[in-house]
C-alpha cells in the first residue's frame, strides 16, 4: 500500500503573503510546493501563530486551487517570540508529542524553507531527534521567475555520520533518554552508566531483540518498560507494552497465553483467544523468565520473531505481528543450551544485544541515591513528607552497603524496607529506633532465606566422599551442607565467616570468623580449598 505523503511547515509570514491577483506573480513557498505535478501532497499541515489567522485563510484557499486533492489543516502553535530559541523549540516539541504521527502509513515532510531561522534550525533538530519521524525538505524559486512557476525542492534524509560536528549538538537528547531510562535517578554506579548508554542507543537505533539477565528485583522489567516508553516517545512503536512472567505458564497455557488459540483446539477452550503476540503488535514484547518456556513453545516463538507470522493452537490461518522482543532471565541461558533445557538457534537470535543488570549489593553506591528517590515518591504518593534524621540516615546507610546486606530480592528488598520504615514515620520522622527495628526484621528474612538456599544442590558425598558423608547424622548434614553452601557464595574464607556468625560475632569483642569457620570445617577434615573446589 502506497504511504500517503504529508507535508509539515509554518507559513511565511513574509515568504507566502501576497493580496489580489499579484499574489500569483510572487514565489510563495508553501503553495509552491503542492503546485508539483510530479508529487501529490495529501495533507498539508500548516502551523502559525496567532497573528497569521488572515494569511493563512488566504494560503489555505490558494493551496486547496492548485492541489484540490490536498487537505489543508491549520494548526495554531502559541509563539510569543519566533525567534526565541527555548521558545520555540519546547512549542514544536510538544506539538511532536501530541501529534499522532503514524510511519506505517504516511511519509512526512517538514518544511524548513519558511518560518524564521530559529525555527528552521528547531524542526531540523526536532527532524534528526526523531522527534519529527521523516525527512527535511526545502524548496527554491524558479531561476527565471514566472507566473505560476513552482521553482524546485530538495527531500533531505539526514545522516549524522557525516556531520561529525553537528552530531555534538544532539548529545542532550542522548543524555535525556538515558536519565528517562534511568527514570531520573542519580546513578553513581560506573558500570550500570555505561551499561545505559549503550541500551539508550540501541534501542533508538535497533529493531532486534534485547536479553536482560541478572538476578530477581534488579530491574528488568522495569527497564524494559522504559525502553518501550522511549521509543514510543521517538514514534518509533505505537503499539501496546505486554508482559509476560513465563514461569507462571506451563504447556498448552503457555502456547495459548502466548500464540492464542481457536475455539475448540482443546478442552475448555470455549472462545477464540488473540494471545499475547498479536496482542503486541507493532508494540514490544517483554517476556520475564524466558528460559521457564518449554522447548516447543521456544521453537514457535523463534519462527514468530523470523517470520513475523504464527498460527493459533488449532488454527490453519496465519497471524502476522511486528514486535519489538525483549527476554529476561535470571539463568544463564548458554549453560541451558549446554544442557539441552534451552534452544541454541533461539539463544542465537535473542543473544544480540545481551545485558547484565547487577545486583544491589553490585551497585552499593547507588543504594542512597534510591533510598531518596523512594523516599519522595512515597510522600508523593501519600500526600505527606518522609525524611530520615541525620541519625537514622547514618544507621541504615552503615549496614545498607555493608557485608552483611546481602538485599537478596535487590530493589524490591530495599523498597520494602522503605515503605515499612516511612508507614512507621511518626509525622513523617524515620527515626533511628525505626531503622534498627527494619535492620533486624532484614537480617531475620535474610537468614531464613540463606539457610533454606545456601545447602541446596551441596553433594556431599562430593566434597568429603560417600563413605564419610553417610557417616553424618542428618542434623550434622544439613548444617555441613548449608554451611559448604555459603562458602561457595562468599569471596573469601572472612566472608563467608561473616555471614555464617552475623548475629553471635556482634557479642565478641573481637570477633575471628575465619578462624571460628575453619576450626568447624576442620571437624570434617574439610579446609577452605576442599569445600569451594566443586562451587568456583
Amino acid at each position: 500500500m502506497k504511504k500517503r505523503t504529508v507535508v509539515i511547515g509554518f507559513v511565511g509570514t513574509k515568504l507566502d503573503s501576497g493580496k489580489g491577483s499579484a499574489r500569483w506573480e510572487k514565489w510563495r513557498p508553501s503553495v509552491a510546493l503542492a503546485q508539483h505535478d510530479e508529487i501529490l501532497i495529501d495533507r498539508f499541515e500548516l502551523l502559525h501563530d496567532a497573528s497569521a489567522r488572515s494569511l493563512i485563510e488566504q494560503v489555505t484557499a490558494d493551496i486547496s486551487s492548485v492541489s484540490p486533492e490536498t487537505a489543508v489543516v491549520p494548526r495554531q502553535v502559541n509563539l510569543r517570540d519566533a525567534w526565541d530559541f527555548e521558545e520555540v523549540y519546547a512549542a514544536l516539541f510538544d506539538f511532536a508529542r501530541d501529534y499522532p504521527f503514524d510511519p506505517e502509513r504516511e511519509d512526512y515532510w517538514i518544511h524548513i524553507t519558511t518560518g524564521t531561522h530559529v525555527v528552521q534550525i528547531c524542526m531540523f533538530l526536532l527532524t534528526e531527534a526523531r522527534f519529527f519521524p521523516g525527512r527535511l525538505v526545502q524548496t527554491s524559486p524558479p531561476r527565471r521567475h514566472g507566473p505560476g512557476e513552482a521553482g524546485t525542492y530538495a527531500l533531505i534524509d539526514l545522516d549524522l555520520s557525516r556531520y561529525d560536528q553537528l552530531a555534538q549538538r544532539f548529545s542532550r537528547e542522548q543524555v535525556e533518554g538515558v536519565a528517562f531510562l534511568k527514570s531520573g535517578i542519580a546513578t553513581r554506579n560506573a558500570r550500570f552508566n555505561t551499561m545505559i548508554d549503550e541500551i539508550e542507543r540501541v534501542a533508538i537505533k535497533s529493531k532486534a531483540p534485547i536479553l536482560l539477565m541478572g538476578p530477581t528485583g534488579a530491574g528488568k522489567s522495569f527497564l524494559a518498560r522504559r525502553v518501550y516508553e522511549l521509543k514510543k516517545a521517538r514514534h518509533q512503536i505505537d503499539g501496546k507494552f505486554i508482559e509476560l512472567n513465563c514461569a507462571t505458564v506451563r504447556g498448552e497455557t503457555a502456547a495459548s497465553t502466548l500464540f492464542g488459540h481457536v475455539k475448540g483446539a482443546f478442552t475448555g477452550a470455549g472462545a477464540d483467544r488473540p494471545g499475547l503476540l498479536k496482542s503486541a503488535h507493532r508494540g514490544l514484547l517483554f517476556l520475564d523468565e524466558i528460559g521457564e518456556l518449554g522447548l516447543d513453545e521456544q521453537a514457535m516463538l523463534l519462527s514468530a520473531i523470523e517470520e513475523r507470522r504464527f498460527l493459533p493452537m488449532g488454527g490453519d490461518t496465519e497471524v502476522r505481528s511486528e514486535f519489538q522482543l525483549i527476554a529476561g532471565t535470571n539463568r544463564d541461558l548458554s549453560e541451558e543450551v549446554m544442557e539441552g533445557r534451552f534452544r541454541e538457534d533461539l539463544y542465537a537470535r535473542i543473544n544480540l544485544w545481551t545485558y547484565v543488570l547487577p545486583g544491589l549489593r553490585e551497585r552499593s553506591e547507588d543504594i542512597e541515591p534510591n533510598l531518596d528517590y523512594l523516599l519522595a515518591q512515597f510522600s508523593e504518593e501519600n500526600a505527606q513528607m518522609v525524611r530520615l534524621n541525620r541519625e537514622a540516615r547514618n544507621c541504615f546507610m552503615q549496614f545498607a552497603t555493608s557485608h552483611e546486606a546481602l538485599w537478596t530480592g535487590n530493589f524490591r528488598d530495599l523498597l520494602a524496607s522503605v515503605t515499612r520504615m516511612a508507614t512507621l514515620a511518626d509525622s513523617g520522622n524515620i527515626t533511628e529506633a525505626i531503622v534498627r527495628g527494619e535492620i533486624r526484621r532484614l537480617q531475620g528474612l535474610w537468614l531464613r532465606l540463606g539457610r533454606q538456599a545456601a545447602g541446596a544442590g551441596v553433594q556431599l558425598a562430593d566434597v568429603m566422599g560417600a563413605e564419610a558423608a553417610a557417616g553424618l547424622d542428618s542434623f550434622d548434614a544439613v548444617q555441613l551442607a548449608h554451611v559448604i553452601g555459603v562458602c561457595r557464595q562468599s569471596k573469601s574464607l572472612s566472608d563467608a565467616g561473616r555471614k555464617l556468625f552475623s548475629v553471635s560475632r556482634t557479642a565478641k569483642a573481637k570477633p575471628n570468623d575465619a578462624d571460628r569457620l575453619k576450626k568447624y570445617l576442620a571437624r570434617f577434615a574439610l579446609d577452605w580449598d576442599a569445600v569451594c573446589a566443586d562451587g568456583h
